[in-house]
């Protein structure tokens, strides 16, 4: 696997962790009779930061090795 399609997979990963994190909260408020912003805020508050810390470290990994992989060419 060269290094572009490793950023490229580790971007993908970022995406899925990023929505991963909405739809835990949606699936966690999903016996909830009526929405509120300020509700689903609180459900994002209640699934923590690890996901989106890691998607964001996915990111970064994903561009590093972008544009590694477009300076070697």
């Amino acid at each position: 696997m060269n290094r572009r399609a490793a950023g490229v997979a580790f971007v993908a990963i970022a995406a899925f962790l990023f929505a991963a994190r909405y739809v835990t909260a949606a699936i966690f408020g999903s016996g909830v009779n009526s929405w509120s912003r300020e509700l689903f805020h609180g459900m994002l508050q209640y699934t923590g930061s690890a996901l989106l810390v890691a998607s964001i470290i996915a990111l970064i990994v994903g561009i590093i090795y972008l544009i590694v992989g477009e300076l070697q060419r």
